[in-house]
């Protein structure tokens, strides 16, 4: 089995994870600081965000140069330096990659801006403007129009995100050929592999209004894999917001030479209103959850890989959003923990979940840096919405959530920086941090280690069978998974109410693999699970 299938890997949002020179920012010493740590929780791969130079307009998601460091970042050397560090610790960097755009610093943009004649005009993608204004009705991600005008030549670049994100040209093979050569660049020097963002936007047709999954998008993949990490053993995830079970194999399965596996979204759009924004909000449908987990474990191909993840850095924290992060902060962030890892697939832990790290509601847009929440509430409030309602999006679902510094301990900073960190750090350090993790057994931190060291010895995890049970109980998230003659059944209160749990038909004699209070029934027909209480058991 390839390594990747085995691996758990931690996303790192460098600028939040460890400062060790005090200016406020992480950096990548700070993350060769804290190597030890990840080691001893059992990771086997980082996603690093990107450290890529970059002015920072989109937080390094806009790129400037793709083969220097952000001098915030540290240097090419430390760079190295992280790469042959996690390798002694067995640890893949696995790398954040934007090819969809640039920043608009790139030196091939700046090239483009001299005029239609300069050979990097054609590496992004222009239109001349239509009854005097933007060619077409295509929006940014980021808020307003994906066009904008440059006035000395009169005509529009298109911008997916920030007008300081141009969209590469994918359409010109000798941007093709950059990207592909700046890839092995770093596949040379070592690297695990690439998450690559948005990557589904790549093959747009923005005068058909098509950016996702657009007609040539599998040819791009398949030439990327055969121009760069197809010839390494690396691992590749895609960042596709749009894919199906149905679709996912046309970017993940073996004998198609593109992808490893694809990070799809289904889950997390479920407390969002249908065909409006991910501002706009609804209750989490628990029952549609356990629905979704079951399509994406049951309905894809035995030969495409799944990834599994409730966080990132562009999502709001998971024990926040859907758990409690007051009372049952602990048992409910155990609760994700466990339901996550016991699936089929690659999990990814995002910085801070192993400890329970929780959301930090603002009230005050001048609180926030994300460009995204920032561009929001400007437009809705000349839409005519209130303060408060868009305070209450942002806190619900901006992504400063998922960006506050990590919290070691319970000293200045939570021991992030010595200096004034760039995001405001979660008051609540003092009482959620590693330190406290690490000095007690039932904590979160060691429900966690406890998972990777079960997913590396216990096949069933990897290559079992996948069956959700109690389909339509309004608070149990109950799934059974089986190999060989072994089976196990993982049990959740996803609720604040106690709940009585019946197994009386499937019963044949349990043990108890792990439980998130450390208690275990004493009759395993019958019994109660209190509020986030989840309990493993197996067969004897």
């Amino acid at each position: 089995m390839t390594w990747w299938k085995n691996a758990v890997m931690y996303q790192i949002y460098p600028r939040s994870f460890q400062d060790s020179n005090g200016d406020g920012i992480g950096d990548i010493q700070g993350i060769i600081s804290r190597l030890e740590y990840l080691k001893e929780m059992g990771v086997t791969g980082i996603w690093l965000s990107p450290v890529y130079e970059s002015p920072n307009d989109d937080n390094g998601y806009d790129i400037s140069n793709y083969q220097a460091i952000n001098p915030e970042f540290g240097t090419m050397e430390d760079m190295d330096q992280l790469i042959e560090e996690a390798k002694k610790h067995n640890i893949h960097i696995v790398m954040d990659l934007v090819v969809n755009h640039t920043s608009d610093e790139h030196k091939w943009f700046k090239e483009a801006l001299k005029g239609k004649e300069n050979k990097y005009r054609d590496y992004y993608i222009w239109r001349d403007p239509v009854n005097g204004s933007e060619p077409n009705d295509l929006v940014s991600m980021f808020s307003g129009s994906a066009w904008e005008l440059d006035e000395d030549s009169q005509q529009y670049y298109l911008h997916l995100y920030s007008k300081k994100q141009p969209d590469l040209n994918w359409e010109n093979p000798a941007v093709r050929q950059e990207i592909y050569d700046m890839m092995n660049f770093w596949l040379e020097k070592g690297i695990g592999g690439f998450r690559m963002d948005v990557i589904d936007l790549i093959g747009k047709e923005p005068d058909k209004l098509i950016t996702g999954n657009g007609p040539k998008l599998h040819d791009y993949l398949q030439e990327m894999n055969q121009r760069s990490f197809g010839n390494y053993d690396v691992m590749t995830v895609g960042e596709t917001w749009g894919v199906t079970p149905e679709k996912a194999p046309l970017f993940a399965s073996p004998e198609r030479n593109e992808l490893s596996m694809v990070f799809q979204f289904e889950h997390l759009t479920l407390d969002e209103k249908p065909g409006t924004s991910k501002w706009d909000l609804l209750d989490l449908d628990f029952l549609k959850l356990k629905q979704v987990f079951k399509k994406w474990q049951t309905e894809l191909p035995d030969d495409t890989w799944n990834s599994l993840f409730w966080n990132n850095h562009d999502t709001p924290r998971i024990v926040s959003r859907w758990g409690n992060d007051k009372e049952y902060r602990e048992r409910s962030a155990k609760m994700f923990a466990i339901l996550l890892h016991l699936m089929k697939g690659t999990p990814y832990i995002y910085q801070g979940e192993e400890i329970g790290m929780t959301n930090k509601p603002i009230s005050d847009i001048q609180e926030a840096e994300d460009i995204e929440s920032i561009n929001l509430y400007y437009e809705r409030l000349d839409q005519g919405y209130s303060h408060e309602e868009i305070m209450r999006s942002i806190n619900a679902k901006g992504r400063d959530n998922a960006r506050t510094p990590m919290q070691w301990k319970d000293d200045k900073n939570a021991g992030f920086t010595e200096g004034e960190p760039w995001l405001k750090v979660n008051p609540n350090y003092k009482e959620i941090n590693v330190e406290n993790n690490l000095e007690r057994k039932d904590s979160v931190f060691y429900t966690y280690q406890k998972l990777i060291e079960l997913r590396k010895n216990n096949p069933i995890i990897t290559q079992g069978t996948f069956k959700l049970l109690f389909e339509k109980h309004p608070q149990l998230f109950v799934y059974e998974r089986q190999y060989d003659n072994e089976i196990w059944i993982v049990i959740a209160n996803f609720s604040e109410e106690q709940c009585d749990v019946t197994l009386d038909e499937m019963n044949n004699g349990f043990e108890m693999i792990m439980s998130s209070t450390g208690k275990e029934p004493s009759n395993y027909s019958k019994f109660k699970l209190e509020p986030y209480e989840t309990l493993v058991i197996k067969n004897q």
